[in-house]
């Protein structure tokens, strides 16, 4: 891992005293990671692009109200869940253009594109509470309790919910991992 320069806690202070260059250095760290996460519930590009941009003005007016900056990232990613799940609530218009799903994207570098659409296929089975754990478990690398804090749920019910993903998953994928 890379030595950061400056910690996000210095920086969060930083931006609540105006500073401008401060919480830009902060979007810059977390943008990527929020976006892929955006996109990985909403399977739309446009919508992850413009569902970030409110994520980061909403952490933006509320920085003031973050407890403890140590915090920062699980407190930016319920904010983006909270985005992401009130978009997801408003009825589409029937006229209106979507984006087929595309959530794989950027895995091809990491798995072989066969392997990448399997496990895209496979998430999709699971329900969108285990979809969820286990996307801020595995793809983000959150701790149990910074899912608990992003998802607003016990403990003990992400913990279940991811491991009973992760089973879903192997039984699901068993088939694509024999073969050659």
């Amino acid at each position: 891992m890379i030595f950061r320069e400056v910690e996000d806690r210095d920086l969060i202070l930083r931006a609540r005293r105006g500073s401008v260059e401060a919480y830009n250095l902060l979007v810059s760290r977390w943008e990527k990671r929020i976006y892929n996460y955006l996109l990985r519930l909403t399977g739309n590009r446009d919508d992850s692009m413009d569902l970030s941009q409110d994520v980061f003005l909403k952490a933006y007016q509320g920085l003031g109200k973050l407890e403890d900056p140590a915090k920062f990232g699980s407190w930016l990613f319920r904010i983006a869940h909270n985005e992401a799940y009130s978009l997801l609530r408003k009825p589409k218009s029937e006229g209106e253009p979507g984006e087929p799903k595309q959530a794989a994207a950027g895995w091809g570098t990491l798995l072989p594109i066969e392997t990448s659409l399997a496990v895209e296929r496979a998430l999709g089975r699971l329900t969108e509470d285990q979809r969820e754990a286990v996307l801020l478990k595995v793809y983000q690398g959150f701790k149990f309790e910074e899912i608990a804090e992003v998802l607003d749920t016990p403990v003990s019910t992400v913990k279940s919910r991811v491991y009973t993903a992760l089973e879903t998953l192997k039984e699901i994928l068993a088939p694509v991992r024999s073969t050659p």
